[in-house]
């Protein structure tokens, strides 16, 4: 699952990216107000935790906008309890919850994940294409009705690219969600686990659903033409 991080600290920021990489959530970390538009805009997000202090950034526009762009997205801000008004205030703009500062990881890490099981999309509890599903609650996987084990990595690998059905996945966005920015992008790992991939999701089925879109990335997709060279 991939959160959008946005505080201004930078101290803050790179420890929550560790704290969430480490509970196996992909994080983008977006030090200001424009950051946080540009990643929303090109990027899908289970959830954004925002710091409080970007709701003061033009009348509130931070969360106003993201709210207006992605209103099923779960919002939850950090804030500063001794403030009067600031719990109230956020959830008025369309946050869904609010943290005081200081707060112990292990909680932000709970509501978290309470956020996104709620969550707002049909597809954040079950990912579906064809006959191919997968189970992010249950972390099981299933092709026409059969069970199919895959390692930590693989199943992070179809849960992006399910995620992203349709659509064009670059080999760098795999790299940030499957590898949290670990593994360089211009290594052959993400062929390699493609390749582990469909041996066991789609070679032995039909119809073929990973498709290689040529210099640029891989695409899951009911059928083999989709915008651009694939195979």
């Amino acid at each position: 699952m991939r959160i959008l991080v946005a505080e201004h600290d930078s101290s803050l920021g790179e420890y929550l990216k560790r704290e969430f990489e480490a509970a196996q959530f992909a994080v983008d970390l977006a030090p200001d107000a424009e950051q946080v538009r540009s990643l929303a805009a090109s990027r899908s997000y289970d959830a954004a935790v925002l710091d409080v202090d970007f709701l003061n950034e033009n009348g509130h526009e931070v969360l106003r906008q993201l709210r207006a762009s992605h209103d099923r997205l779960p919002v939850l801000i950090l804030g500063i309890a001794a403030r009067p008004g600031q719990r109230a205030l956020a959830l008025d703009l369309g946050a869904d919850d609010f943290l005081s500062k200081p707060f112990e990881c292990s909680e932000l890490l709970a509501r978290l994940r309470a956020l996104v099981r709620r969550g707002s999309r049909q597809s954040e509890g079950v990912l579906r294409i064809e006959n191919l599903e997968l189970s992010r609650d249950e972390h099981v996987v299933t092709r026409a009705g059969r069970r199919i084990r895959l390692t930590p990595k693989e199943f992070a690998l179809l849960e992006c690219l399910l995620a992203n059905a349709g659509q064009c996945v670059t080999r760098s966005e795999i790299v940030r969600h499957v590898w949290h920015h670990s593994t360089d992008p211009l290594t052959n790992i993400v062929d390699v686990y493609v390749n582990y991939l469909r041996k066991k999701v789609d070679v032995p089925f039909e119809p073929k659903l990973i498709h290689t879109v040529r210099g640029v990335g891989y695409q899951l997709k009911s059928t083999s033409v989709a915008g651009g060279k694939v195979a």
